[in-house]
C-alpha cells in the first residue's frame, strides 16, 4: 500500500459522479424563505452497525433544508465552497468550508448549509444509532419531519 503522501495525482480530477444514484431534493411548494436545491446519493451502508456513506451535492448558492443530524458526522469537502451556520446558542456562527476541509461534528448541532457561487460537494459518514438520522427543523427549532435510517438508505424521503 502506498503511503497517500507519495500520490502526485489527484484522485478527484477526472472523477465522474454521474455514475452515482442521485436524489434531488428541492422546495416545489415554496415552503421555505430560502433556496432549496441539493442533491444525495448513498454510496454505501451496514444495517447491523447503522453506518452510512453519502454524497451531497449543493447547487449554487442553494441549501438543505434547515436541520439537526442525531448522529456523530465526519464530512469532507471535495469541491466549492461550502458555508454551514450553526445557530446552537442565540449566536450564530458562520463557517465558510473549501477543499480538503474536514469537520467532525456531535449529534444535535442544528444548522444550515449552503453551497457557494459555485455550489459544493461532500463526503460524509455516519454511525447512527438507528431510529431518527435527521430532523428537518422550522425557524424556531420545532421539528417538521424526521428521517429515520431506513428511510434514508432507500432513499423514502
Amino acid at each position: 500500500m502506498k503511503n497517500t503522501s507519495a500520490l502526485k495525482v489527484n484522485p478527484l480530477v477526472g472523477y465522474d459522479d454521474s455514475t452515482l444514484n442521485w436524489k434531488r431534493i428541492t422546495d416545489r411548494k415554496k415552503t421555505f424563505d430560502y433556496p432549496v436545491d441539493y442533491w444525495v446519493a448513498i454510496l454505501g451502508f451496514d444495517v447491523e452497525k447503522k453506518h452510512v456513506d453519502f454524497m451531497g451535492k449543493w447547487e449554487p448558492n442553494s441549501y438543505c433544508h434547515y436541520h439537526r443530524h442525531l448522529s456523530p458526522t465526519t464530512s469532507i469537502v471535495l469541491s466549492g465552497e461550502h458555508n454551514v451556520v450553526e445557530t446552537e446558542t442565540a449566536e450564530k456562527t458562520h463557517k465558510i468550508r473549501t477543499r480538503g476541509d474536514i469537520a467532525i461534528t456531535d449529534a444535535g448541532d442544528a444548522h444550515m448549509e449552503y453551497g457557494g457561487a459555485e455550489g459544493s460537494l461532500l463526503l460524509f459518514s455516519m454511525d447512527c444509532d438507528g431510529g431518527t438520522v435527521f430532523e428537518v427543523l422550522d425557524k424556531s427549532n420545532n421539528v417538521l419531519v424526521g428521517l429515520s435510517f431506513d428511510d434514508f438508505i432507500t432513499g423514502n424521503y
